[in-house]
């Protein structure tokens, strides 16, 4: 039985409760498509051949049995950076890493909605940066054009699901690791609310701004994994209301008003978002217009957001840097980071943390004159391979704010954001736009991508050459 790679998350989990496919060829054609693109895609940092076999024929024992699940027997991947029993945790850097013991909770949370993990996805080191690649396992590549990268840092998760390897896949966002991939390689790509999808056995990543998402080709399979991920630890300090995002698939939203907000926020170094770029998001914005909704230009009130942003992040490399097993090995750039997060660690991160609820009161309140925010995810399409990676420290901050200044204030904030493709540039790579929302917004925000996708039929378009379901995109 042959399964078409095009198939979602969605048409796969009927397909396998129909009896009209078993797991067991699914995640045989899957692990195939993987091995045969590792050479040129790269995708994954692990592929866990053996367990998820052994996985998918007790799914098909269960499916025969009639049990049913969300996702039982379908092969998905999770991002290098979430804890899968049995495997090592490197999350992108060198070295040889011990298995760890037990499942993360999000993976604890899809092994019981069912799901076989089949791997886990190439991340750069610490998830720091908006590209995949580094001295420990090369470069990722994008789908749609070799040359350039998938994004960062849930690169691995996005090239994956964007060549058809799986149909869909968990990634994390504390800068737009989800959002920012999910742009430049045509993809659905969700940043939930903070403490949506667990990130135990941290109970906050990343000084909080750090959360645990989901990248597919359709909202409705991308919806479809959140729900199946979602849900707390005991201990977990963040605990939202539950949402069906599902449910808000094929929802009217209703007509909503909308800013398009396209200037960038408050950096210290530039940024200008590219004409090409903010064509295609203005093009967007017209056909939320055409679909009844009241768009008009108007940005966010971040102020110096980013101020309470650098000593969170900085802070939560400190904190991965002294749990590193080979501090030696690291990036130079990942080191100084750290040494700054030492030195912001004490007086000026409690003030960041503090002034998250001020944040919240003040864009809170823009959003009692608008319901959604309609961003560019990034200013640029994607880089080329190789052309962040030796850079210094400065440097880097420099190309990689220039490149995506847009997504992290909604990781202060922790609210969600749903990045959405917007088309292509004219050398044929891909862009994305993101809808914002205030706290608990997910239904909201889903309901309008579904909406924008029944239009626009983004999950038709794949990358070229389209190839058989045999063989991956290379």
């Amino acid at each position: 039985m042959t399964h078409d790679r095009s198939a979602g998350l969605v048409e796969t989990a009927r397909a396998l409760a129909d009896g009209t496919i078993t797991s067991r060829a699914l995640v045989e054609q899957a692990l195939a498509r993987i091995e045969t693109s590792q050479a040129s895609l790269n995708a994954f940092r692990i592929v866990r051949t053996k367990a998820a076999l052994a996985e998918a024929e007790a799914a098909d024992a269960q499916l025969a049995a009639g049990v049913r699940k969300p996702l039982l027997g379908v092969p998905v991947a999770v991002k290098d950076d979430m804890d899968v029993a049995g495997e090592p945790t490197a999350f992108g850097c060198r070295g040889e890493f011990p298995a760890v013991a037990r499942d993360g909770e999000a993976v604890r949370r899809l092994r019981a909605a069912g799901a076989v993990i089949v791997g886990k996805t190439n991340t750069c080191e610490f998830g720091q940066w908006p590209f995949t690649e580094g001295p420990a396992f090369g470069a990722t590549r994008n789908p749609w054009s070799p040359e350039h990268t998938p994004g960062g840092s849930s690169g691995g998760s996005a090239a994956a699901v964007a060549a058809g390897l799986v149909p869909a896949a968990l990634g994390s966002d504390g800068a737009g690791s989800v959002r920012i991939p999910a742009s430049w390689t045509h993809l659905v790509g969700i940043k939930p609310q903070r403490g949506r999808i667990s990130t135990w056995p941290r109970g906050e990543s990343f000084q909080g701004i750090t959360v645990n998402g989901t990248l597919a080709r359709t909202v409705a399979d991308a919806a479809l994994l959140l729900d199946a991920a979602a849900g707390n630890h005991v201990l977990d300090p963040h605990r939202p209301p539950a949402v069906d995002a599902s449910a808000a698939i094929g929802r009217d939203p209703g007509r909503l008003r909308i800013a398009l907000a396209l200037k960038p926020p408050f950096t210290a170094l530039p940024a200008r978002l590219q004409p090409e770029v903010r064509a295609r998001i203005v093009e967007l914005a017209e056909k939320l217009s055409d679909l009844g909704h009241t768009v008009e230009e108007a940005d966010p009130p971040y102020g110096q957001i980013g101020l309470t942003f650098i000593p969170r992040a900085t802070a939560g490399i400190a904190e991965r840097v002294r749990e590193a097993p080979f501090p030696a090995l690291l990036d130079r750039r990942t080191r100084d980071a750290a040494r700054l997060g030492g030195l912001l660690g004490g007086v000026p991160l409690r003030v960041a943390r503090r002034a998250e609820a001020v944040l919240h009161r003040r864009i809170g309140g823009f959003f009692t004159s608008y319901d959604v925010v309609l961003a560019p995810t990034t200013a640029a399409p994607p880089p080329r391979i190789g052309a962040m990676l030796e850079l210094g420290g400065l440097a880097t901050d420099r190309a990689m704010i220039a490149a995506c200044p847009y997504a992290w204030p909604w990781n202060v904030l922790g609210w969600p954001g749903v990045n959405v493709p917007a088309g292509f540039l004219g050398g044929g790579l891909p862009v994305g736009a993101q809808l914002l929302g205030p706290a608990n917004s997910e239904p909201l925000l889903l309901s309008l991508a579904a909406q924008l996708e029944a239009e626009l039929r983004w999950h038709e378009v794949w990358p070229e050459p389209r190839v058989s379901a045999d063989s991956p995109v290379v």
